[in-house]
């Protein structure tokens, strides 16, 4: 039998133990880390929700990794064709934790209506691009089908249609240059709007319209086996620059490989200070929590210093009584993670569920509410760590009960 761990029972489980007088700091003690835990797994979720969510929006439009033609200078813009006819597509057999592979193709262009003017990028896509993500976007209508013949059907964004004063079903003529011989007559597409998205991100709302991809072909007089480049989707977003160094050296010395991560450079290293302040609030909440524990252990120990005594003169050592109120301390701090768990997961969880709490400025954030997502992993981790952290700074102090000496600590009243 552990007598340590026996004795720290029987205090906790006592009586006298909830009538004494450390009774009301040991409830403060037991708060500040239910609170400590729940801030921790609110800031931790709320955190890698929504860098996972930014992420998602920025690979929806251009997937993980691109594969294009080294001479396109990085553009936007579909410059130089990539032939179709490549031993990873349609799918990578050499690489593992690819999702899927598509062939797009861009071009900028015009959208001249009787009131207004704006620039658009028009994204070709064909029957085996991937339209899951969409499905979340879509506000009105439907998504194009380009399954079939070549169709005038477009998908555009609410942010763009609102600009062009357009709406579902509306039909609108684009305008876009020929670029081998910018100084000819350029090419004119008649598109129907069948489907308005909106994905919250301005930056690619107030240009992006997805169009089949056989029109970006005609208008550059490019084979049908000729794309602007590929997009691939991972499995993992966070093996991205592992899966794109593998890319390049399974692809042909003419192509080159991009993430997104090089492409929107800026909006990956803010997301990533996300990281720093939700290291900075646990940090917080573990020294809040610590110094709590802390407290209540010296009062413990004051209280029970009678205790203490008796157990030094029947020869207990110093160590072993130390434990005894470790012990006790980790039960209240068990308690508090226990309460902090149910409130921080229930919180999360109806985020999630309700999406009760939203942004006050969407546009700084690119999306109307808070998203949420925590991985077991990160939980398991956190209260072991904050159990041991709390212990760790429960050793020094529990340093006191060396000082007291028997004769002492049995008269001590």
């Amino acid at each position: 039998m552990n007598l340590e761990y026996f004795i720290a029972k029987r205090l906790s489980a006592g009586k006298g133990h909830k009538n004494s007088i450390s009774a009301p700091i040991i409830k403060i003690a037991i708060a500040a880390i239910t609170i400590s835990i729940v801030m921790m797994l609110i800031a931790i979720a709320t955190g890698d929700g929504l860098k996972k969510k930014i992420r998602e929006k920025v690979a929806a439009f251009n997937g993980h990794i691109q594969i294009s033609n080294f001479d396109n200078n990085r553009s936007d813009v579909s410059v130089v064709p990539v032939s179709l006819e490549q031993d990873f597509y349609p799918e990578f057999k050499n690489i593992t934790g690819i999702k899927h592979i598509q062939a797009v193709a861009s071009k900028g262009g015009i959208v001249r209506t009787e009131e207004t003017v704006e620039g658009i990028l028009a994204k070709g896509v064909g029957k085996d691009y991937n339209w899951d993500v969409f499905k979340e976007y879509l506000v009105d209508g439907r998504l194009p089908d380009f399954s079939g013949e070549r169709t005038d059907e477009v998908l555009i964004s609410s942010l763009l249609a609102n600009k062009l004063k357009l709406k579902l079903g509306d039909t609108f003529m684009s305008v876009f240059l020929r670029d081998n011989d910018p100084s000819k007559m350029p090419n004119q597409q008649k598109s129907k709007i069948v489907g308005i998205y909106d994905s919250g991100f301005e930056e690619f709302d107030a240009t992006y319209v997805f169009m089949d991809i056989r029109h970006i072909q005609r208008m550059n007089k490019w084979e049908d086996n000729q794309i602007g480049n590929f997009e691939i989707f991972l499995d993992d977003f966070d093996s991205i620059d592992e899966k794109s160094i593998e890319i390049y050296g399974q692809t042909l010395s003419t192509l080159d490989t991009r993430t997104i991560k090089d492409n929107y450079g800026h909006i990956f290293q803010w997301i990533d200070l996300f990281d720093f302040n939700t290291a900075l609030i646990i940090g917080i909440m573990i020294i809040v929590g610590g110094i709590n524990m802390i407290t209540a252990l010296l009062v413990l120990i004051l209280e029970r210093t009678t205790m203490i005594g008796i157990l030094k003169a029947l020869g207990a050592d110093d160590w072993s009584i130390r434990k005894i109120f470790l012990y006790n301390a980790a039960y209240l701090i068990s308690i508090g993670l226990f309460l902090g768990n149910l409130i921080g997961l229930g919180i999360i969880w109806a985020q999630d569920k309700f999406r009760m709490f939203k942004f006050p400025n969407p546009k700084e954030y690119y999306i109307e509410y808070i998203p949420v997502h925590i991985s077991l992993t990160a939980i398991v981790s956190l209260n072991i760590g904050v159990m041991i952290l709390c212990l760790l700074m429960l050793i020094v102090p529990s340093y006191i009960i060396t000082k007291i000496t028997p004769v002492k600590a049995i008269k001590f009243d």
